[in-house]
């Protein structure tokens, strides 16, 4: 399998660098495309469908390709993938059809490929991605054996240049601001592995969640979450005119660390705050009577730690690669600024390959720990993490 990465600022430039890579004969078969919502997605899609190509895409947060980062452009990994090892899959969805819908995905999947690899892109600013790695896993059934590991899922939430409005997923005469696109991939065909690593350090005292109702916490320590956060931080939410939910950026840098029986504790963004009742929206799943610490943006030593991670899952997996994507969490941008750079540079030097990718609004993955080679992962819905994800055909 052969990939080649284009960019371009409009249609007109896209056209040009999509005629260029083709000049040679070859053929792409698939687009995995990133792009701005202020671009023309329609037309995008249209002059892909005009060369005979399937679109895997999604709006982003700042898109970058081959370690270098663009700002309301257009990044695309065209691949000449075999038709018959991959199949697209395009579900509307709400936060109470995620489940359901992420069921009949898993099933899709299992009746498609005897062994199915996903990788999603969902819309809707404050759609828990949780529900889906449920479903798909429920769909698909769990391992029959622990040798056997789970399902392969990876991806990213779709972005809006930080407008939290409307965000994209769309594919071959499909678009929603509330849907789930899938990449199912051939495992027996097409090598597909992935690591997702963060970075972002709990400190503080364990707090108890006293209250939540899905993503929304309501309490911590039975005292209203936002206030809480904001002691903490030491700031106050300026008030936003009339409005009940509004954005609340500084607790991007300050997520909560959910820690978990059994496993990696996961993080979770505070995207929004209610001005009214005083809780926190999540953009994932907070339980009730779970203990939490507040998590404080990584020093730069951590980008080391991203990388050296990476090298480390490339040598125990000891796994090649003709292309790769990444979802990185916005959060990491806010952070770092253009020093990210660096670390997504790095991270294609490891396989040396294509790639594309965009700052997200939530990330799918696996953690290292449960990426090792022979060793039994646990699938996870993601905040403030980069992902990585290389594929091989075999």
């Amino acid at each position: 399998m052969k990939a080649k990465s284009i960019k371009g600022k409009s249609v007109k430039d896209i056209k040009a660098a999509l005629a260029k890579s083709m000049a040679d004969g070859y053929q792409p078969t698939l687009a995995i495309v990133f792009l701005s919502v202020k671009q023309d997605r329609d037309a995008i899609s249209g002059l892909l469908e005009d060369n005979g190509i399937q679109i895997f895409g999604a709006t982003t947060a700042g898109e970058f390709i081959d370690g270098e980062i663009e700002e309301g452009s257009i990044v695309m990994l065209l691949l000449d993938m075999n038709p018959a090892y991959f199949k697209l899959e395009f579900l509307e969805t709400s936060q109470e059809t995620a489940v359901e819908e992420g069921t009949k995905l898993g099933i899709t999947g299992k009746e498609t490929f005897a062994k199915p690899a996903f990788i999603i892109v969902n819309s809707g600013v404050a759609l828990d991605g949780e529900p889906f790695v449920e479903g798909i896993i429920r769909g698909f059934g769990k391992p029959s054996s622990p040798t056997d590991g789970e399902v392969n899922i990876f991806g990213g939430k779709a972005g809006d240049d930080l407008a939290l409005e409307s965000t994209f997923v769309f594919t071959n005469g499909k678009s929603s601001s509330k849907a789930l696109l899938a990449l199912i991939i051939d495992e027996d065909k097409i090598d597909v592995r992935g690591i997702a690593t963060c970075g972002w350090q709990a400190i503080g005292t364990t707090k108890t969640v006293t209250k939540s109702d899905g993503n929304i916490v309501y309490t911590l320590d039975d005292k209203p979450a936002l206030d809480m956060l904001l002691n903490y931080l030491g700031v106050e939410l300026k008030p936003d005119g009339d409005k009940e939910i509004v954005t609340f950026l500084s607790s991007w840098y300050y997520p909560l660390q959910v820690e978990r029986e059994n496993v990696d504790p996961v993080i979770r963004t505070a995207m929004f705050a209610n001005q009214k009742d005083r809780s926190l929206i999540c953009s994932g799943k907070v339980p009730e009577g779970a203990k939490i610490k507040f998590a404080m943006p990584p020093d730069f030593d951590s980008i080391n730690t991203v990388i050296a991670e990476c090298k480390t899952f490339k040598e125990e997996a000891q796994q090649e690669a003709d292309a790769l994507i990444m979802f990185s969490c916005v959060s990491r941008y806010l952070s770092f600024g253009m020093v990210i750079t660096e670390e997504i540079e790095q991270v294609q030097h490891i396989w040396d390959a294509p790639m594309a990718g965009f700052f997200s609004y939530g990330e799918y993955g696996q953690s290292l720990s449960a990426g090792r080679a022979g060793i039994t992962g646990k699938n996870d819905y993601h905040n403030n993490t980069c992902c990585v994800v290389a594929l091989k055909e075999k």
